[in-house]
């Protein structure tokens, strides 16, 4: 995937949704942004960008929570 998007290149067209539909797959597959923008050698703004464009229903943020702590 990292041989089809030169970075810092402009991406449109059928080009653009083919990259969207390939992102989506692998989001879907668990991939995170961070590690999809990291594969193609773009940035993490615009994967996320692609993903929303293509209708991409996005995961919550994982981690700590914020809120009262649960004790046993």
């Amino acid at each position: 995937m990292a041989d089809t998007v030169k970075k810092g290149s402009r991406v449109t067209g059928s080009e653009r949704e083919r990259l969207a539909a390939e992102l989506r797959k692998k989001y879907d597959q668990g991939l995170s942004i961070r590690a999809l923008a990291e594969q193609t050698g773009r940035s993490y703004g615009f994967v996320h960008r692609i993903l929303t464009e293509s209708g991409t229903q996005l995961r919550g943020r994982g981690g700590a929570t914020r809120g009262r702590s649960r004790q046993s």
